[in-house]
């Protein structure tokens, strides 16, 4: 059963008024669905590729599939990053999503034309399919360069960010902590700072004094406090240092390594400063990046699915490789009535397709197409050709 969140792009020979096609199908769905709106069913015009061997038209059947999967993937990827960076809000990742300055459903439903000039049909299906992998893997690769480049900037200034916003046992002290909070220049004597966590804080207060010796009494000051802890100053002697260091470990005080600098506060803003300047450049260069990549991605994705389309066709109905193409949005709730009507529509192909095709649970009709072929009919068929484009916003 197809999805219903994806339009359909569906094949069938042509045998007649292609725009006389579209008409009555359209007529037939808006009688069908008194929803179903005439701007979602639209011409896809399929051109005519070189048909090449019969061997090279299955092998490449094989091979589009995949080529799909990872193409699929790709635009998936591209309209992830660009749902990330505007903080998942539809409405503007809506603004962002389209190809050539046009929504994705007028792309594809007002007319949908072959890119001549881009991808001329002269060459042959597999440079085709080549060209087109190759172009998808350079909007790959240059996505993925980039992103890497801005999760690293985000994480950068994230740091600094946590620097200046965690608790009082992470957070810098720069800012926090003044030239007269510390004991300056003294050979023997040092100001140790410690991060109290508050549930022992009275524990503190009764007994700095003597987690070890030369603790200077009533030395204790409170220089801050958060939710977590609170910040003591405590002066003690030198030569004790670290002994006074593991009594604090042990009752689970924090020693801060501080060293007061009268250009800490200010090297600490510029870090910050340049930090976020590179993350909001680097956070439009994607946002930009993303956007004209989703339109070039969408139309190589869309291109290696007429393709699909063509190729489909030729091995379904054979020759001559004249098709005609329709797309068609069905609403979600009409995927039922809107499927009918096609089956209905196109029941006169069944003859010209029951060789590639087989019903719901049943056996395939032609034996002939067996061994390294049996994945193509493994899949469910209709007596038309179609595929499905996912909507990269629902």
């Amino acid at each position: 059963m197809p999805s219903d969140q994806s339009t359909w792009i569906i094949s069938v020979p042509q045998d007649g008024d292609s725009d006389g096609l579209l008409q009555e199908l359209t007529s037939k769905l808006s009688q069908q669905s008194r929803t179903f709106s005439s701007n979602n069913i639209g011409q896809l015009h399929i051109p005519s590729f070189k048909t090449g061997t019969l061997d090279s038209l299955i092998s490449l059947s094989e091979e589009l599939p995949k080529h799909d999967a990872n193409f699929t993937a790709t635009v998936a990827k591209i309209v992830e990053t660009l749902r990330n960076l505007l903080n998942n809000d539809s409405s503007k990742l809506a603004q962002h999503i389209s190809v050539n300055d046009k929504p994705v459903d007028n792309y594809l439903l007002d007319y949908w034309t072959w890119n001549e000039e881009r991808y001329g049909t002269e060459r042959g299906l597999r440079e085709m399919t080549d060209v087109l992998v190759k172009e998808m893997t350079s909007i790959e690769n240059v996505m993925k360069t980039k992103l890497n480049n801005y999760n690293l900037a985000k994480g950068s200034l994230g740091q600094l960010q946590r620097r200046k916003t965690g608790n009082l046992s992470v957070r810098s002290l720069a800012d926090i902590v003044s030239k007269n909070d510390v004991l300056q220049d003294s050979e023997y004597m040092q100001t140790i700072l410690i991060a109290v966590p508050k549930n022992l804080v009275k524990n503190w207060n009764t007994t700095y004094e003597r987690l070890t010796a030369m603790v200077v009494p009533r030395s204790s000051v409170s220089l801050a406090s958060d939710d977590d802890y609170t910040l003591f100053s405590v002066v003690i002697f030198r030569k004790v240092h670290d002994v006074f260091a593991q009594k604090c470990r042990e009752n689970k005080y924090i020693i801060r390594d501080f060293q007061y600098s009268a250009d800490q506060i200010e090297r600490e803003r510029e870090e910050l400063h340049t930090a976020d300047t590179a993350e909001r450049e680097l956070w439009t260069e994607l946002l930009r990046l993303s956007e004209i990549n989703f339109s070039e991605a969408f139309q190589v994705f869309v291109h290696l699915k007429v393709v699909r389309l063509w190729v489909e066709s030729v091995l379904r109905y054979g020759l001559p490789a004249n098709y005609v193409g329709i797309a068609v949005k069905p609403e979600p709730k009409s995927t039922n009535r809107v499927l009918t009507v096609l089956q209905r529509h196109f029941a006169y192909l069944s003859a010209r397709s029951q060789g590639r095709a087989k019903s719901k649970g049943g056996r395939h009709t032609n034996e002939d197409f067996v061994g390294e072929y049996q994945s193509l009919l493994d899949q469910e068929f209709f007596d038309f050709v179609m595929y499905e484009i996912p909507w990269v916003v629902n």
